[in-house]
């Protein structure tokens, strides 16, 4: 458990209604170290203390993994049934979560960002909670609304290997710019919904994918650049480091310079209940290598072949 994340807790706000879709936002807390059990019959106990101040037992169960596209015929996505009246409402006995009796033993899984907590259960599966401050403003701004500075609770369940971002930096637009592309993969294939993510067109199977950059024009540290979505039909995503106001509304439309820092950290929800994942790679040389971009458009090529809006990046 990291203090750094339980410290900025205290910020933590509500959570945009409509977005439970993957790694499920059970809601937000304030500060209090949440916790994780998990019995024996597959239910997830998590108590933690909400941004109100309200403490809440919540049970989650019924799924694990996740589908990383639609399929046809259609399969619904997976997402936990959740309970959070702590055992009223699905056991029809609100002193259900003092009687709850944990059987999930110590994490022996893979890393995990934003990681909280995490057990593996008697069947081998496993649960985590992460926290992740999801919707920071771009272009490295300060957050100064409640919902941009809340850190989200996500709850996970899973078994076998976990979703990858796959991602390849390379210099741009006749080698003048430096940008990544890469895609997202689960079950060894390609991640995506049939729409790109909103609060207004729910899609349980779309994906948005989160770019941070370290040390940049941005500031120091870890800042938020942007949000883009993975492509329908072969998971795939891209972006250039170049100078961008942000949207209107933000305290000003200084795009503070090309947000390209020397380590540039990529993130995302997995499909179902799968949990948040990420991968970080350096940035490139500021000098220009014909043979390192040949590689990373032979690579290009091969994963994403015929993506046109990916096409005007494809490396130089």
């Amino acid at each position: 458990m990291r203090k750094s994340f339980l410290s900025a807790l205290i910020l933590a706000a509500l959570v945009l209604p409509g977005q439970v879709s993957a790694s499920q936002i059970l809601g937000a807390t304030n500060g209090t170290p949440p916790s994780l059990k998990v019995n024996r019959q597959g239910i997830a106990l998590v108590t933690y203390t909400t941004y109100a101040g309200k403490l809440s037992h919540t049970l989650a169960w019924g799924a694990v993994n996740g589908l990383p596209h639609p399929v046809t015929p259609p399969l619904a996505q997976q997402k936990f049934k959740i309970d959070f009246s702590g055992g009223w409402k699905s056991h029809h006995n609100a002193r259900y979560w003092k009687t709850f009796k944990n059987a999930c033993g110590k994490y022996d899984g893979p890393p995990l960002p934003f990681l909280i907590s995490a057990c593996k259960a008697p069947d081998g599966s496993y649960w985590a909670i992460q926290t992740w401050q999801r919707n920071l403003p771009m272009r490295g701004y300060d957050p100064w609304t409640s919902v941009q500075k809340a850190y989200e609770l996500h709850l996970s369940h899973w078994s076998g290997a976990l979703p990858s971002l796959d991602v390849t930096m390379a210099w741009t637009y006749a080698g003048q710019q430096q940008g990544f592309f890469g895609r997202m993969i689960y079950q060894d294939q390609p991640v995506y919904g049939t729409h790109t993510t909103s609060a207004a067109v729910g899609d349980p199977f779309a994906r948005n994918i989160s770019i941070d950059t370290f040390n940049s024009s941005y500031g120091t540290g870890w800042r938020h650049a942007t949000q883009i979505s993975a492509h329908p039909g072969d998971g795939g995503f891209c972006y250039t480091f170049v100078p961008q106001p942000p949207p209107s509304g933000y305290p000003s439309q200084d795009p503070h310079g090309n947000g390209l820092g020397s380590q540039i950290r990529v993130e995302a929800m997995g499909p179902g209940v799968t949990p948040i994942v990420a991968t970080v790679v350096d940035r490139l040389s500021d000098q220009f290598s014909a043979s390192a971009n040949a590689a990373a458009r032979a690579h290009f090529d091969q994963i994403l072949a015929g993506d046109q809006h990916c096409a005007p990046e494809r490396p130089s």
